[in-house]
């Protein structure tokens, strides 16, 4: 069991920075940022394996940056140039599944919901315009 911790949201004007963490109980085989705005369906934002790879949305490459500290078990999403569209519920979540080193390379599956089996209870971010 992999208990997940958010901080760091909070409300910021258009082009503003902000930088969210989360710290988990314990080790796992990958771990992302989920977001979910009223009304629409949770999306993945960025993940990273343990394997060292990184995935990031389309819609935030270039603005966000995920980062872990594997000594704290502490994951980061530093995020700049914020647009009111960012504004959401963001999430934290861990995989300890075993997946096949071919699909975690080949296909988007590390920003997919059903990747995790444990989630943080989120951390609002409001960006005003």
């Amino acid at each position: 069991q992999v208990r997940l911790v958010e901080s760091g949201g909070g409300s910021v004007h258009s082009g503003g920075s902000l930088r969210l963490s989360c710290e988990a109980s314990g080790p796992s085989y990958r771990m992302a940022w989920f977001r979910q705005a009223p009304g629409k369906e949770r999306e993945g934002v960025a993940a990273r394996d343990s394997i060292r790879m990184t995935m990031y949305a389309d819609s935030v490459k270039g603005r966000f940056t995920i980062s872990q500290d594997n000594a704290k078990n502490i994951l980061y999403l530093q995020m700049n140039s914020l647009k009111p569209e960012d504004t959401a519920m963001y999430y934290c979540a861990a995989s300890d599944l075993v997946m096949a080193y071919a699909v975690i390379v080949e296909s988007n599956v590390l920003l997919l919901p059903s990747t995790y089996n444990y989630w943080g209870q989120g951390t609002q971010v409001t960006v005003s315009s």
